[in-house]
């Protein structure tokens, strides 16, 4: 085995300082450099490129969740670990969601920080002692929870929380005033019974069905439904109006749907490691790329996932690259009306 690159992160130089000998007594481990801050590190590892990322995620202009899980994606081969004085176990797990491979906190041996790497980069993952003896008593707690009922803002709010949307950004997508959007959190924290964004963060992966909107509150109406039996459906746009068009369609075709709703390829990957829907509509040009590109993916971690790509430019290459793709249909946005989405669900249901 190679020398070991590794990038420190931290704010305070003294604690670099100690991370750095620590490190060096370890062979084959070199620092080669070091940040305090958040845009210093990403310049630092697009210079670099290490093995090894020990960071502290308390650090300025640093967004713990979603800057980590950028960087694994960027990075998906670096290791990733956390040296932290935060011990608080909703905000471990919802690193190690986010990828990192091990979380080590301040107050314990240097020896045990040396410890983690070593494993690490062995392949294994790391939790200091105290935080695992909680985390394995909190379990329990976790498994034993009543069952959670959300708003339809509640929702909202939570599906942004898992993009990892801070307070403003939250508040532009609502269109609310930051203000609002504090008092909605407070409220949303109170009903899932969390108490910071972090342990939102967390819920949200363990509890996607949440994340959906049903039928019946798509169509805004009570009339019954036709259809025989419930269905999963998601959603891919990055148009927020169509999206809601589409789902009062969808909810009116089949009230006991389960709707999901992404806005780019990014988010619905997230969703579908959790979650295998039965019919998915796919804008073909995205926020964050090209939607034929995303329904490979989908098809290669879903092949048996119904299709439709969908495109308020209907052009023939389009369409030829997404039935290749493996889409089941290409429609104009204009041709997708109630009727079309209707004899859509019924054609999925009935092959369910």
């Amino acid at each position: 085995m190679g020398i070991t690159r590794v990038v420190l992160a931290d704010d305070h130089a003294v604690v670099r300082a100690g991370l750095r000998t620590a490190l060096a007594a370890l062979p084959d481990c070199e620092v080669v450099s070091e940040a305090a801050t958040g845009p210093q590190l990403l310049a630092v590892l697009a210079q670099h490129h290490p093995d090894l990322l020990v960071v502290d995620v308390a650090m300025p202009d640093f967004d713990p969740i979603a800057t980590i899980r950028q960087i694994h994606a960027d990075y998906p081969a670096m290791k990733i670990l956390v040296v932290s004085a935060y011990d608080d176990q909703s905000y471990v797990v919802g690193l190690l969601a986010a990828g990192v491979n091990g979380y080590h906190l301040k107050d314990q041996p240097l020896s045990d920080l040396q410890l983690a790497v070593q494993r690490i980069m062995a392949g294994g993952n790391w939790i200091s002692s105290p935080l695992l003896s909680r985390l394995i008593q909190a379990a329990p707690q976790i498994a034993h929870s009543s069952p959670i009922t959300l708003t339809k803002r509640q929702r909202d709010l939570l599906r942004l929380i898992a993009q990892g949307y801070d307070n403003r950004r939250m508040a532009q997508e609502m269109d609310l005033s930051i203000k609002t959007i504090e008092n909605h959190l407070t409220a949303l924290y109170r009903t899932i019974r969390v108490s910071s964004r972090l342990e939102a963060y967390q819920f949200a992966l363990r509890h996607p069905e949440l994340l959906a909107e049903s039928g019946h509150e798509a169509a805004l109406s009570r009339e019954p439904s036709t259809s025989p039996a419930p269905l999963m459906v998601m959603i891919i746009d990055d148009n927020e109006r169509y999206r809601a068009q589409l789902k009062r369609m969808i909810g009116k075709a089949c009230a006991e749907s389960q709707i999901y709703e992404a806005e780019d390829c990014h988010e619905a990957t997230r969703l579908l490691r959790q979650i295998t829907p039965d019919l998915v509509f796919v804008d073909v040009i995205l926020q964050d790329g090209d939607g034929i590109q995303c329904l490979r993916r989908l098809k290669s971690v879903s092949p048996h996932t119904r299709v439709i790509l969908i495109s308020a430019y209907p052009d023939r290459e389009f369409r030829r690259l997404g039935l290749e793709a493996g889409a089941l249909a290409f429609l104009d946005k204009k041709d997708l009306d109630a009727a079309t989405v209707r004899q859509v669900v019924e054609d999925t249901l009935r092959r369910k």
